[in-house]
């Protein structure tokens, strides 16, 4: 099959589903369609990225993240992923289209985002590094001003309100997310809310079975404009699950796994070609640093200064001339998270350690100390 077969045949299912639904609207009857693709989400086919979409992974070269290997089977891989955001780019550009003929475009509310980061490579997803937390947030707000760029900072759980607020319902009781309506309706760019200067992301866990007895990794970060500051709080753990097979083994097997299998090694970050590269590199002088960085265990605090370091990859936690900021930020955190009642702050024993959250008997749950 050819590239241009293969795109018409997956646009035309997109196209196919997408007209199904609005034949099955009630006249005026307000609606809502939601379209998640799992194209950007592993695994994916190795050369997909050159083949369908011509991108030609040596262009890629000294283009990549400092915490990625620039060598060849890693561009590669970053070049099939953005071949796949190339396939759900030409996916909502049918749903646009369709939209625009059936009318209803002018009256509907487009919104554009990822639920995490880049998957199945160093600082990506299951981290709280921009690499893992970052994600798009396009919106086209009827008769509004195109083209405007919102600095604010906002976060996902912000759209369940915005939703509501569209809809002409109030959000219920302990929703701390706030709706972005007046950063829609707002006609201006740069900072509009000046009390959205900052935003929180945490992890508890991801694959149940990455470390010994169900445990989970708890993270919690601040992200402001200058500064990314993150606890662990349990750093004697491993941040991308345990090793298992993969330490001390090379060879055809290994790489497979490393590059299908998730569960293989190091759960937390999905099976990858790059994840493999980096494992399998571990020992080299020239990248053992980036396996480090990758799947070691992390201090309990982590400072960066976005300002000189956009890749977060000097932590600057013990560095006497960031003291200040460290402690700032810390407690700034901490105030943060006691205010909306996280559990990893304000209850002991922590309730993510226990069932119903593991599915272990909780006789076998190590108790977790407090940070």
């Amino acid at each position: 099959m050819t590239a241009e077969a293969a795109h018409q045949e997956i646009l035309g299912q997109v196209r196919a589903n997408f007209d199904a639904f609005l034949a099955d609207r009630k006249p005026g009857q307000p609606w809502l369609y939601y379209f998640g693709p799992t194209t950007t989400h592993r695994t994916w086919i190795k050369g997909s990225g050159k083949k369908h979409w011509g991108i030609e992974p040596d262009d890629l070269k000294g283009k990549m993240p400092p915490t990625l290997p620039d060598v060849p089977e890693v561009r590669e891989d970053a070049a099939d992923y953005l071949g796949e955001c190339q396939a759900v780019d030409a996916c909502v550009g049918v749903l646009m289209k369709r939209l625009e003929e059936t009318g209803e475009l002018e009256r509907t509310v487009v919104v554009i985002s990822g639920d995490h980061g880049y998957p199945g490579v160093p600082d990506g997803k299951c981290n709280l590094y921009s690499l893992g937390t970052s994600v798009a947030l396009v919106v086209r707000w009827p008769g509004g001003t195109p083209g405007r760029i919102v600095d604010d900072f906002v976060c996902l759980p912000d759209l369940a309100p915005t939703f509501m607020e569209l809809a002409g319902v109030k959000p219920p009781h302990g929703v701390t997310a706030r709706s972005l309506v007046p950063l829609l309706t707002s006609g201006r760019q740069g900072q509009i809310d000046l009390a959205r200067t900052w935003v929180i992301t945490g992890r508890e866990r991801h694959v149940a079975a990455a470390r010994e007895d169900h445990l989970p990794y708890p993270m919690r970060a601040l992200h402001t404009a200058d500064f990314l500051f993150v606890r662990n709080f349990a750093p004697d753990r491993w941040p991308m699950g345990a090793p298992y097979a993969a330490e001390g083994r090379t060879g055809t097997l290994v790489v497979q796994q490393l590059e299908e299998n998730t569960f293989y090694a190091f759960p937390d970050m999905d099976a990858s070609p790059t994840k493999a590269w980096v494992v399998l590199h571990r020992d080299d002088a020239a990248w053992k640093g980036h396996y480090s960085r990758a799947f070691a265990k992390r201090p309990s605090e982590e400072l960066y200064d976005l300002r000189k370091d956009r890749y977060q990859t000097q932590n600057l936690a013990d560095d006497p001339a960031y003291a200040e900021q460290r402690a700032r930020l810390a407690a700034d955190l901490d105030v943060k998270l006691r205010a909306v009642n996280d559990p990893r702050v304000c209850a002991d024993p922590v309730p993510f350690e226990h069932s119903p959250y593991t599915d272990l008997p909780e006789k076998k749950i190590q108790k977790s100390k407090k940070p």
